[in-house]
């Protein structure tokens, strides 16, 4: 029987974030499927579905869950439009997405079968040594489930024939996928989870991440170059500083760079988006004496929708005159109005002027970021706020706060039941006064609402 399921059970509410979990690299040529097979496992409509060369996405990385175990699938999209050099450039591209997964999907168009863009793939998976499950897609009957067993021929193991459009095949697929992923070890009740909190440093190119490194760390142990660009192997530095060790997660963007890899700005942000997945705090660095870019902004979306949380530090703040100071207060105020809640610092990461302003953010952040209110105080809150600020009215009804409880930390994660849908406006009003009551500095806050239906009989 041809099994139909969404392929992945929603992540429950009361999951805590207990660690880095294992990465999926889903690699691929365009237009086999890979983002539909994403959106499958991942269970939602999240990646986007037109394969085509040129589409390019900053948010690349996705939860996923399957019999109860959470791992995390990194897509790789970003397809050069110039055909020539297909074959260079997926080589390129699956090599960095493997050096950063636990193991690989790759995805092959059954109807089709190998082309040479594919043995280039095959090649690079050979030689990295990493697990992978091999995706024959587009098996949508019987007949091509067995032209979908002559990739056999590959060396890569079984093929497993799936449809991504119809579900055909899921289960089997999601099992293989579960066993080339390496267990995430059991968290001992009351033991630190991970031990070094795990720092991601980000931002823009030549804003002085390698600088700040560098005077952290109290030696050269980052190759500081101008120019921009992305290596291959992410590489975790120990650093201790402020009395205590931390753990700086991917500092190889940092540390050296490719000759202009085609492609390497998609890299980039793949790599940014892969480290602040696998971060706790993420401190995004901003040159002082430029405006606020678009590329800065994109960098506080993809840490917000992440869930993690977040220092700004301003850095060549010697070469901020008073003018300067001017527009940017006011740039802050227009651009970051998103993000009021991260602790800002200015700093010279050059000189090391102000940098042992750092741990206190940073701790100030990961504080709010793993606060949690008891259900009592949440409730005894609620009730209070919407006495003295009640919901407006809207086509004749009110939709009212029925209870509401906090369901995760890390980042802190509150469900409200309601009697109705609120208001966008509304639910920011709470986030407001949530973060005025609480604290909650340095960290997103998501609210999910649970609509109590009125039952049809």
């Amino acid at each position: 029987m041809t099994e139909h399921t969404d392929w992945a059970d929603e992540p429950g509410v009361d999951q805590e974030s207990t660690g880095p979990l294992p990465v999926l690299a889903v690699v691929g040529r365009p237009n086999v499927g890979k983002s539909t097979l994403v959106n499958r496992i991942i269970g939602r409509r999240e990646a986007v579905v037109e394969d085509v060369p040129g589409v390019t996405r900053d948010r690349v990385s996705y939860d996923a869950n399957w019999n109860g175990r959470a791992f995390t699938v990194v897509d790789t999209g970003g397809w050069d439009p110039d055909a020539r050099g297909m074959a260079e450039r997926i080589a390129a591209q699956a090599e960095i997405a493997i050096s950063l997964a636990d193991a690989v999907l790759f995805v092959v168009d059954a109807t089709v079968g190998i082309t040479d863009a594919d043995e280039a793939v095959v090649r690079i998976l050979r030689k990295s040594g990493k697990p992978v499950v091999l995706a024959a897609n587009k098996v949508d009957d019987d007949r091509a489930e067995a032209e979908a067993y002559g990739l056999w021929n590959l060396g890569l193991g079984e093929p497993y024939p799936v449809s991504a459009v119809h579900g055909r095949g899921s289960g089997d697929l999601l099992d293989a996928i579960l066993e080339a992923l390496p267990e995430p070890p059991p968290m001992p009740e009351g033991v630190e989870v991970g031990g070094p909190r795990r720092i991601a440093i980000v931002g823009k190119p030549n804003v002085g991440k390698s600088s700040l490194l560098n005077k952290l760390a109290g030696e050269e142990r980052v190759v500081v170059d101008d120019a921009s660009g992305t290596t291959v192997d992410p590489v975790d530095e120990l650093v201790e500083f402020g009395g205590r060790v931390w753990r700086f997660i991917d500092t190889a963007g940092i540390r050296k760079r490719v000759k202009e890899a085609s492609g390497h700005e998609y890299y980039a942000s793949l790599r940014t988006s892969t480290a602040i997945d696998r971060a706790e705090v993420c401190v995004l660095v901003i040159d002082g004496g430029q405006s606020i870019s678009e590329q800065d902004q994109r960098i506080i979306q993809t840490i917000r929708e992440a869930g993690r949380a977040l220092v700004i530090a301003f850095n060549k703040w010697d070469l901020v005159d008073e003018e300067r100071r001017h527009y940017l207060e006011r740039e802050i105020e227009r651009e970051l109005v998103q993000v009021q809640w991260a602790p800002r610092i200015n700093i010279t990461a050059r000189t090391g002027w102000h940098i042992d302003r750092l741990v206190p953010a940073i701790d100030r952040a990961l504080e709010g970021w793993e606060t949690r209110v008891g259900t009592g105080a949440l409730n005894t809150f609620l009730g209070r706020l919407v006495a003295e600020h009640p919901h407006p009215v809207r086509s004749g009804k009110q939709p009212k706060i029925l209870f509401g409880t906090q369901a995760s930390t890390a980042p802190p994660t509150f469900i409200l039941f309601t009697s109705g849908k609120l208001d966008q406006s509304y639910e920011r009003f709470i986030e407001r006064r949530l973060r005025e009551e609480f604290g909650f500095v340095g960290t997103p806050i998501v609210l999910q609402q649970r609509v109590r239906e009125k039952r049809k009989r």
